[in-house]
């Protein structure tokens, strides 16, 4: 008979363990600074293509 493998929830423990705790080191970017980075440059693409096209 073939061995039931059913170590899901003890592999995955360690992940649950490693994103949970929250790193004090990092650069920390708040999400309206992420979507005025992403417009921002959306913007600028779309000006470039207006002023210098290829």
């Amino acid at each position: 008979m073939a061995k039931k493998n059913d170590t899901g929830f003890q592999s995955s423990a360690g992940l649950m363990r490693y994103f949970d705790t929250e790193n004090e080191k990092g650069v920390r970017i708040s999400p309206r600074a992420v979507i005025g980075i992403a417009i921002g440059l959306i913007a600028i693409v779309l000006l470039l293509n207006v002023l210098a096209p290829l």
